[in-house]
């Protein structure tokens, strides 16, 4: 039982007496004495209050000499923010001082218009085991369940990073990094698990809860693969390559030729393309899976809709694009482009972007000239050269969206300029029309399709406003991107992150380029 008090009435004045709690109840709160003196407005000590419910030994202790009227047995509710509990705390009364009765609690309950999850129990018990000072819940709410989403298990990594292996001589394995997901016919690919709606609840006031909604999901599902009928799982239809692609599920086969030159002519096939030789100079592959290229693609233009991995490296002008990973040998005056991570021992005077990471730790580690960009994280061992190669290294956006920037941009300004050409058209239309002015039936097609064209073009401009607005928003959130120089970052190098810049001025050695107090700073890695 808790530690409670009671207040006296004698002759002299005014005092109380403070219990101490038993078994493993809580002392009394000298706070609580004192929200009851201060309701009934008894003047009162302060220290000699305080002093009564340190000791707590149950001995009358004198406080005014005032005479306080005689106090029934008292009871403060409590209401919790949510609505949904209601907590009474009981008084004792003054010696000799009237007691409450249970219908009293209910009826002041139902005054407060308290209606719902009355305990009733914990009420009776009260009053058939008086504890006074404590916390009882007369009240509770039913919780709201919430709802579950929809959602679509995948049975296989959909997120694979190229992260490349130390062997044990020190030199660095790039092409066993588990890039490529083997499915067998027949093999379980994703589950769906449908939307579980939630059950309203109820708060002490009778109100009903709504829980929040739920989302429905279903699973996207594309070649060489095998929707159940209850559209609840999917399944390998043959043996292959299984990829996510904008959310649905691909399982494409593979096509292997020696060379990718006048033997063969250019490749465009749906599933994964292996070339055991090279990419000859001006042809190209153009895959809906993975490609695979063991010999050098020199000049030519690589489009995987997965990922792309070059044993050897490209130079000479190629053209890659990856809706993957790319992993290469080395990159030398190219242009590589990859919605996921690119892996290289080098690159060199290339134009080279990442949706998320660029990783170049080989045993030469360096990235000089050029424009390198990613919207995570780039880390190499070298960046820039002794000869002072102009290198632009950016992290903090994915190049992909300031290109949309660009193209919004240049969008708006057009159909801003398209709307002042027609603006005065369709004005002085209006104008005439007012003052009643005819019009042949062409006059007033004519006019219809300028109006048309200005609420096409304004509803453009908002559409195309908004993508900007929260394109711009992501494109800020770039604090947290970084450049990694496991080595030297040379003069002649230009590190942006975000919107920030810095330029290297002197070698930098073993260092971290972050964002920093509003400025690309240094930090130990």
């Amino acid at each position: 039982m808790n530690g409670y008090f009671q207040m006296v009435i004698t002759p002299k004045g005014t005092g109380i007496k403070v219990f101490a709690p038993t078994e493993d109840g809580q002392p009394l709160n000298v706070n609580d004495v004192r929200d009851y003196l201060d309701d009934r407005k008894i003047q009162y000590d302060v220290v000699i209050i305080n002093e009564a419910v340190t000791k707590a030994d149950g001995e009358v202790v004198m406080f005014t000499e005032a005479q306080m009227l005689p106090e029934r047995e008292g009871c403060k509710f409590d209401v919790s923010k949510d609505r949904m509990t209601v907590t009474a705390f009981f008084y004792p009364p003054t010696q000799d001082g009237e007691l409450m009765t249970e219908e009293e609690v209910l009826g002041s309950l139902a005054y407060r218009k308290i209606t719902y999850g009355i305990q009733t129990d914990a009420i009776h018990d009260f009053f058939e085991h008086r504890q006074y000072c404590t916390e009882i819940v007369v009240a509770q709410g039913k919780p709201v369940k919430q709802g579950k989403n929809a959602r679509v298990e995948l049975h296989f990594n959909s997120n694979l990073r190229a992260k490349p292996t130390l062997r044990e001589d020190g030199s660095v394995d790039y092409f066993h990094l588990n890039l490529i997901n083997n499915v067998e016919a027949g093999q379980l690919l994703a589950t769906l698990h449908p939307e579980v709606p939630g059950e309203p609840g109820i708060n002490v006031y009778g109100e009903n809860i709504k829980p929040a909604a739920v989302k429905s999901a279903y699973i996207k599902y594309g070649k060489n693969t095998v929707l159940s009928e209850d559209k609840m799982t999917l399944t390998a239809e043959k043996s292959g390559h299984v990829t996510v692609k904008e959310g649905k599920i691909t399982v494409s086969d593979v096509l292997t030729v020696e060379n990718v030159d006048v033997s063969t002519g250019n490749i465009e096939y749906e599933g994964s393309v292996q070339v055991k030789g090279v990419v000859a100079s001006n042809f190209s592959v153009k895959a809906g899976g993975n490609i695979v290229v063991k010999g050098i693609v020199e000049g030519a233009t690589l489009d995987a809709g997965a990922d792309i991995i070059l044993e050897c490296g490209a130079k000479a002008g190629g053209n890659i694009k990856a809706g993957g990973n790319v992993v290469t040998k080395f990159i030398e005056n190219a242009t590589i482009t990859a919605r996921g991570g690119i892996t290289s021992e080098c690159i060199l005077h290339s134009t080279v972007s990442s949706g998320t990471e660029i990783n170049v730790t080989g045993k030469r580690g360096f990235i000089a000239g050029g424009k390198v960009s990613a919207a995570e994280k780039i880390q190499a061992k070298i960046l820039g050269s002794e000869m002072g190669a102009n290198t632009i290294i950016e992290v903090g956006a994915d190049p992909e969206l300031k290109v949309r920037l660009k193209e919004l941009q240049k969008n708006i300004t057009a159909a801003n300029k398209n709307i002042e050409g027609i603006k005065p058209t369709i004005e002085g239309f209006t104008k005439m029309l007012k003052a009643g002015a005819k019009f042949t039936p062409d006059q007033v097609a004519n006019a219809k399709k300028l109006i048309d064209l200005n609420k096409t073009l304004t509803e453009q401009i908002q559409k195309d406003s908004d993508e900007y607005q929260e394109l711009m928003e992501k494109l800020a959130e770039s604090k947290e991107a970084e450049v990694i120089v496991e080595g030297t970052a040379y003069p002649g190098t230009t590190v942006n992150i975000g919107e920030l810049s810095m330029i290297v001025k002197k070698p930098v050695q073993y260092s971290r380029f972050v964002v920093d107090k509003g400025d690309v700073r240094l930090a130990p890695i």
